[in-house]
């Protein structure tokens, strides 16, 4: 078990957790990442793309000269993609961008960036993410004592979805996001500089990713 410190929203030490090794202090599968990072990616493309073949463009469908005789290749309609406002040959459709990501291996990305964020000493344990009022500049003063100042720093804040206070206050913030312990994912992690977790966040995260 890995000890970290723990500290308040003011940034001071208020004492230790202990956090598995299987969680936080694995090794770090940079491959893993790479494929957790582009099965999101693909999973959030809309593909709502779309080009009309021959059989939905507008044109006429009489033949445009005889089939002979002219000394030009036989054509029947004007549909064709070889004219000028023709239909698309093969051209992309509407479909869906997902595909088959195991859930061991997506459980097992998140453990990898995890534990590449407690070895780069960009990983904080706060006591509790209490922001009065949720306003956005009591969020980034508290951000800017654990490290991550704003605007300059962007951190990603985890901690659970009943502390409306800090969702409202971490809205507004432009290179700082909130999310709740149950939609913590690789892309997100990799893509903010700093990791700020609360402690009972950061007990449930491992709860779930414990084998």
């Amino acid at each position: 078990m890995a000890q970290l410190e723990v500290k308040n929203v003011s940034g001071q030490s208020v004492g230790t957790v202990e956090l598995s090794d299987e969680v936080f202090g694995g090794e770090v599968n940079e491959h893993l990442l790479w494929e957790a990072v582009k099965w999101q990616l693909a999973k959030r493309r809309r593909g709502t793309h779309s080009t009309k073949t021959r059989g939905e463009v507008r044109a006429t469908k009489k033949k445009a000269y005889k089939q002979k005789g002219t000394g030009r290749a036989r054509h029947g309609s004007e549909r064709a993609p070889v004219f000028v406002g023709g239909g698309v040959a093969f051209g992309p459709k509407p479909r869906s961008y997902d595909y088959p990501f195991p859930k061991k291996a997506r459980k097992q990305a998140l453990r990898s960036a995890l534990s590449l964020r407690m070895q780069e000493g960009k990983l904080v344990v706060v006591d509790e993410l209490a922001i009065a009022g949720g306003k956005t500049r009591v969020v980034a003063t508290a951000l800017a004592n654990l490290g991550a100042p704003q605007p300059d720093a962007s951190a990603l804040v985890v901690d659970a979805k009943d502390n409306e206070d800090l969702v409202r206050g971490t809205r507004n913030l432009r290179a700082s996001k909130w999310l709740a312990p149950e939609g913590l994912n690789v892309y997100d992690i990799l893509n903010h500089e700093t990791l700020i977790v609360s402690q009972a966040s950061a007990k449930a995260i491992e709860q779930a990713l414990t084998r």
